[in-house]
């Protein structure tokens, strides 16, 4: 999607990579890690990328309750806001002291539909649903500069707005422009609406930037500073430039294309486009690469790739690969490169939620009880979430369990798999489709309170070891991931001794019907725990001692004694059987598992007041403004994204109007005095 989506969308998919996932929840078990961490990275990956939505409305009755909480002004026995109460009170958008009343009377005309300064309930509740909207950027901005509120702009309302705006003090746009006639008229007496209006802000900014080098080529020859170039780009086009690309905006201008310590009009027309236009390049460098995301490419295989794509022309591709080997000096660009030179969006991802519940107005409110509610939720969301994971890969547990039952050198004729492919064909030729499941429902009684336990302390413990900053070391990680792993041995081992009896009940031919109840009768309470030891240790010895062993073999009296006997009998790689289908199983097991837990935090929302698991919301990285969703309880529906959408109409369009005080002030303002 190219970044001139953004201009028309209030969510936008955005695309992460792995390196923007900040934080993953450390493997359970140890020795898991690698495996766990390649499936789970891939697929939440994926599920971020499609888990797009649009802002839902504000419950009515919740959105009374806030705006009655704010609105400090009574008129008549109904009560409203003031552009404190708003702006300064709600929003935060404005400092408490000596802000820019000014510039409040133009942003709370967006809201102040009457035009009265004084802002009702309705209104209030009519600007959420506004927020909602997928071009709720251009919209919010169009009422901004729709002062009188008649559904059009006209020239004096687009001449009083841009003149409050910082942009404008530093460099004055002309007025009386050939590109505001175009627009406005020769006698600029035509009114514009909003369809138009919103290509007439799209086409100002990228005319300002003009208008910008214009001013600074003081001589007329079509040359600027690089020191020009760098500020117009940061006050014009600051939403263009990612962190590294701000930081080497003087070097790419000088000793680069050309080899010049000015910059051209072409070039700075050149690196506009080239950073407006970022998601061509990714698809050319794709194209280029089959698809690869790893591949180097050089400059004459992007210009090969970029013929067949008139819009990129070779001085945008010298820059690209000039700015690249700034930051790497390689010569050659990566997919990477373009992640990092990509505009960043003008807010987050907005994540799709069915549940949007909120149980304490305030972290200060969060009691006894409220700690016992998250407790049991994030339970209930982790035994969904096992047994999802359990149910996927179950096949492959059965294969791994056969193969590691299968034993040489103590029962004759024993030998019925060469291997866990061969093991999987004959369960399904002489057992059917439903014998790859033999012993699912035990296995899903378990790993539902197993795997719910798991993830339920792992988040506790990670609360309780989280730094100052919200980070978590590494070492805190391993912590909390061995607790987690312990705190689950308590199902895990009845489970395994039952689900694994029944798997390998399938191999002997019986009129005896086995059973998970004749199982546990049989075993008795004490015998459920057989073997606890190995369970802690994960270890292939595990397996055999659960395995109740059959007339002429070997049997075991724990830990120790089956380690002994197996190196002895079958010799060394016996401890190993099974493991390529074990580890098929674990990595996407952990994989579903951990997806379907953070789905389900995103998508059944509850807000306990304290801190948040890891996968509740999709991490996204923000540009140099707050780009995130509010965190305040009180900013509820559309009004989450107030913030991100006034950040977008001053960061995008340039349209900053001063916060603090000042001697500027409106028609509007000198007629009410």
């Amino acid at each position: 999607m190219g970044i001139s989506s953004v201009d028309e969308q209030l969510a936008t998919e955005i695309f992460l990579q792995t390196k923007a996932v900040k934080r993953i929840h450390v493997p359970i078990i140890f020795h898991e890690c690698i495996l766990f961490l390649v499936s789970w990275g891939l697929l939440r990956k994926l599920t971020l990328e499609q888990n797009v939505g649009y802002l839902k409305r504000a419950d009515a009755g919740q959105l009374q309750a806030v705006f009655d909480k704010y609105a400090s002004t009574n008129v008549e026995g109904k009560k409203y806001m003031t552009e404190v109460d708003f702006l300064v009170k709600y929003l935060g958008l404005l400092p408490e002291e000596n802000y820019n009343k000014n510039s409040a009377q133009l942003i709370c005309g967006a809201l102040d539909q009457s035009k009265d300064g004084l802002i009702s309930f309705d209104e209030f509740s009519s600007f959420e649903g506004r927020l909602c909207v997928p071009d709720a950027l251009y919209r919010t901005a169009f009422q901004l500069f729709d002062t009188n509120g008649n559904g059009t702009v006209s020239f004096d309302e687009f001449e009083e707005i841009i003149k409050q705006t910082t942009l404008h003090q530093s460099i004055p746009f002309p007025f009386s422009s050939d590109f505001v006639k175009l627009y406005f008229g020769k006698k600029k007496d035509r009114a514009v609406t909003y369809a138009e209006f919103s290509q007439f802000l799209h086409d100002f900014h990228e005319e300002y930037a003009t208008v910008a080098f214009k001013v600074k080529d003081t001589s007329g020859n079509g040359f600027i500073s690089t020191q020009d170039f760098h500020d117009i780009m940061v006050t014009i086009k600051g939403h263009l430039l990612t962190d590294p690309v701000k930081q080497n905006l003087i070097n790419a201008a000088s000793g680069g294309v050309g080899g010049t310590q000015q910059v051209s009009y072409p070039f700075f027309v050149a690196f506009i486009s080239l950073l407006s236009n970022i998601e061509l390049i990714k698809k050319i460098y794709l194209n280029a690469t089959n698809g690869s995301r790893l591949q180097e490419v050089t400059k004459e295989e992007f210009l090969h790739s970029a013929q067949m794509m008139s819009q990129i022309t070779p001085l945008e591709v010298d820059i690209l690969f000039h700015l690249c080997d700034l930051m790497h000096q390689t010569g050659r660009i990566m997919y990477s490169d373009l992640q990092t030179i990509s505009p960043e969006q003008y807010m987050k991802q907005i994540t799709a939620r069915l549940t949007d519940i909120h149980a304490v107005s305030s972290p200060e409110d969060r009691g006894f009880v409220i700690q016992v509610l998250e407790s049991v939720y994030r339970f209930a969301l982790g035994s969904i979430a096992g047994a999802t994971g359990a149910t996927a890969v179950y096949p492959i547990d059965l294969v791994k369990t056969r193969m590691q039952n299968q034993r040489t050198g103590s029962y004759v004729g024993e030998i019925m798999y060469r291997n866990s492919v061969d093991c999987f064909k004959k369960v399904l030729r002489h057992e059917g489709f439903t014998g790859l499941y033999r012993g699912l429902v035990p296995q899903l009684m378990g790993v539902a309170p197993e795997k719910a336990i798991k993830l339920t302390v792992n988040d506790l413990v990670r609360d309780k070891v989280r730094g100052e900053n919200g980070a978590i070391a590494l070492p805190a990680e391993i912590i909390a991931g061995g607790c987690a792993g312990a705190s689950q041995v308590m199902f895990t081992n009845p489970l395994e001794i039952v689900k694994i009896r029944l798997q390998v009940a399938g191999e002997i031919a019986s009129n005896e019907k086995v059973s998970a109840l004749s199982v546990v009768r049989e075993l008795g309470f004490f015998g459920l725990y057989k073997g606890a030891r190995a369970c802690l240790l994960r270890d292939i010895p595990f397996s055999a001692i659960q395995v109740v062993a059959r007339e002429g073999q070997t049997t075991y009296t724990g830990l120790l004694d089956a380690a002994r006997k197996i190196y002895a009998e079958e010799g060394f790689k016996a401890f190993w059987k099974g493991s390529i289908a074990r580890m098929c199983r674990s990595s996407p097991q952990f994989g579903v598992t951990l997806v379907t837990y953070e789905l389900l935090q995103r998508t059944f929302y509850v807000d306990f007041g304290g801190s948040h698991p890891s996968g509740s919301t999709a991490e996204v990285p923000a540009g140099s403004a707050e780009m995130s969703r509010s965190t305040n309880p009180d900013h509820i529906g559309g009004y989450q994204v107030a913030m991100p959408i006034f950040n977008g109409i001053e960061s995008k369009f340039g349209l900053v109007l001063p916060k603090f005080q000042t001697g500027f002030v409106t028609k509007r303002a000198l007629a009410s005095s």
